[in-house]
């Protein structure tokens, strides 16, 4: 089992210190997440709490996570990082492809692209990107992301992009795994056909359930080989209860550590202790 660290909503000055902390410990990867802008009003229902509030307060800083992949890989030496999640739909594949491929080839390939399909329509309005439909011009996009980082020259001819014979380069330093964030159905369908799933916070039952219905999605594919599936758990705090996790077909516990030593928003000291304080107590008895 692999562990990563959750740096929402954390201020950017912290992720430097973290990040060189998380590589010292033996942490797998560090997650960034996205967002372009918080409006104050919404017409859309955020939906990933009941009453429908925003997890976050108005001014909490979202890093912009391609910029802050290159800064905090340039401190790193073993560290992995993707996001949690990007929101693919509400941009432009080529300058996706181009980012991710300029982290990888800084990095030594220890990039990976978490996509989600995004939920704030007014954000999508604001950057000049189409709400509707989505879903199916991202799968496009993730075809077109294939291509151009495949370092040869290509083309293509879908429903939402065209061109001609091209080539981008640099290229990826390594293969740049794809990961689906998301409960619905479609989510996991399309999570089934990349390289891993990203989860809201569940219980271990329920992450078993969706691994199950992954895992028929990919048989149903045809689709072998290693599947992540990147977890952040309400249920798990002992090694024995993480073994479970791994068990049911965790592979990857991504959460901030030192909130089970002293809460969410401690300062940066405790936040380094907590994460060392968990390495030596817990992931370090079931890293691979």
């Amino acid at each position: 089992m692999r562990f990563s660290i959750a740096t929402a909503y954390l201020p950017p000055e912290e992720l430097g210190p973290i990040a060189r902390a998380a590589d010292e410990a033996g942490y797998h990867g560090l997650a960034l997440a996205d967002h372009v802008v918080n409006l104050e009003t919404l017409t859309t229902e955020y939906p990933y709490t009941e009453d429908g509030n925003r997890r976050w307060e108005p001014f909490t800083p979202w890093v912009d996570p391609m910029v802050a992949i290159g800064a905090l890989g340039a401190m790193t030496e073993r560290l992995h990082f993707f996001t949690n999640i990007f929101v693919l739909p509400m941009r432009n594949p080529f300058t996706v492809a181009k980012t991710i491929a300029t982290a990888s080839a800084f990095t030594g390939g220890r990039v990976a692209l978490g996509v989600g399909m995004g939920w704030c329509e007014e954000e999508f309005d604001l950057v000049e990107a189409q709400f509707r439909k989505r879903g199916a011009r991202a799968d496009e996009m993730l075809d077109v992301l294939e291509k151009l980082w495949s370092g040869d020259w290509v083309e293509h001819h879908g429903e939402f992009y065209d061109f001609p014979r091209l080539e981008m380069t640099p290229k990826p330093a390594g293969p740049v795994p794809i990961y689906v964030g998301g409960l619905s159905a479609a989510a996991l369908e399309r999570a089934a056909r990349h390289d891993g799933w990203i989860s809201d916070l569940i219980s271990t039952e329920q992450a078993a359930a969706f691994r199950t219905t992954i895992d028929a999605h990919r048989e149903e594919l045809g689709r072998t080989g290693d599947f992540s599936m990147i977890v952040s758990l309400n249920d798990a705090v002992t090694v024995d209860q993480f073994r479970k996790a791994e068990e049911v077909g965790v592979t990857d516990i991504l959460t901030m550590p030192w909130a089970y030593y002293g809460g969410f928003k401690l300062p940066l000291d405790q936040k380094i202790e907590g994460l060392k304080r968990f390495a030596d107590e817990v992931a370090g008895h079931l890293a691979d």
